[in-house]
């Protein structure tokens, strides 16, 4: 194995473009099904259509097609396109997400409650934008969540197939919505432990980026326990590195590659392991600065960098780097602990690091 893709292995087999013509063509048919329930149905698909299709990395779909590959599970456009459902379910946990945060972007766009008030003011409708707005997140959240099902079934793979991975399914959508309310948990009641920041980005984030979606993809092809056993081993330390990298660009990252403005976590006031590592390393002092700032919504740019240059300074920034490094390695060795298709024994190595290198 090497740790370098000439090709990203989201576009190997041409995957990406696989995924993107079957959620084309799932959506195409669900605008004309809400046009022919109501004109004014169509924005709400428009909306739909420029979340889904208008960016993502579709690494979920990857990590479930290469899982399958690597099972021996025979390629199809039918099992691309099922797997493409998980597009479905990380779109709705990013509406509600952004609902829920206050977030005005994501992507560099209006966050969907956000674009909803914005249509209300236009049309100078009546009552509260801001409700309208949030109300209009909250539903095309359900119904993406709900076309996620849809599709998984809807793709073409024969019943007795897709009812092996339903069970795997189902658990990903509880897990990930458990998640969610453990983060708002977490920020109501203020804990700052390094424990809670771990449990809330194992359930809200990195079982349903990485593990799931490629159990997911063992299930489909009817792989044996040792190979469920191996992509857990591989998964859950992979996904917690997922997050950690999401956790330290809420931060660092530049809003020119993240679509997030600079410290966005920050205002937010995110009970992350990156956080919750300088909290614990900080004096006195310096944890009344860091959550006097955290998730002050007046916090400005020079907030943002003295937040910054605390967390950097207590070491947390370069404990987080380190906790990426060694999850990822441990990541890494689960996977020759089973016998795999080669190609997609690389392709999974290459996805790893590109999960964890990137930068937006």
């Amino acid at each position: 194995m090497t740790h370098a893709a000439p090709v990203s292995p989201v576009d190997r087999a041409g995957l990406r473009q696989r995924i993107d013509k079957a959620l084309t063509e799932f959506l195409a048919g669900q605008r004309a099904r809400l046009a022919a329930v109501d004109d004014g149905l169509l924005p709400v698909a428009e909306a739909i259509e420029a979340f889904v299709l208008g960016g993502g990395k579709r690494l979920r779909p990857a990590f479930g097609y290469w899982g399958y590959r690597g099972a021996g599970g025979i390629d199809s456009d039918q099992v691309v396109a099922t797997l493409a459902a998980l597009e479905f379910v990380q779109a709705s946990a990013l509406i509600h997400d952004d609902l829920m945060d206050r977030s005005d972007t994501r992507r560099g766009e209006p966050a969907v409650h956000r674009r909803f008030a914005a249509r209300h003011r236009a049309a100078r409708w009546g009552g509260d934008a801001d409700a309208f707005g949030d109300a209009s997140a909250i539903l095309l959240g359900d119904l993406c969540l709900v076309w996620s099902d849809e599709l998984l079934h809807s793709a073409g793979l024969a019943p007795a197939t897709v009812a092996r991975a339903r069970p795997v399914f189902d658990e990903m959508r509880t897990e990930v919505t458990v998640g969610q309310y453990l983060d708002v948990l977490t920020q109501a009641t203020g804990d700052t432990s390094v424990e809670r920041a771990g449990k809330v980005a194992r359930y809200k984030s990195a079982k349903y980026t990485v593990e799931r979606p490629l159990l997911l993809g063992a299930a489909l092809a009817g792989a044996p326990a040792e190979v469920h056993a191996a992509y857990s081993a591989y998964g859950l330390p992979l996904g917690e590195a997922f997050q950690l990298r999401d956790d330290v660009l809420g931060v660092f990252g530049d809003p020119e590659r993240t679509g997030k403005p600079a410290g966005d976590d920050l205002r937010e006031g995110k009970r992350t392991y990156l956080v919750a590592a300088a909290l614990e390393a900080l004096d006195p002092a310096g944890r009344e600065l860091l959550l006097g700032g955290l998730g002050a919504a007046d916090l400005d740019a020079a907030g943002v960098t003295r937040l910054r240059e605390l967390i950097t300074a207590s070491g947390a920034l370069a404990r987080t780097e380190r906790r990426i490094a060694t999850l990822t390695e441990g990541a890494l060795a689960a996977l020759t602990a089973v016998d795999l298709d080669t190609e997609a024994r690389q392709a999974l190595v290459d996805l790893a690091i590109a999960a964890t290198r990137r930068a937006d």
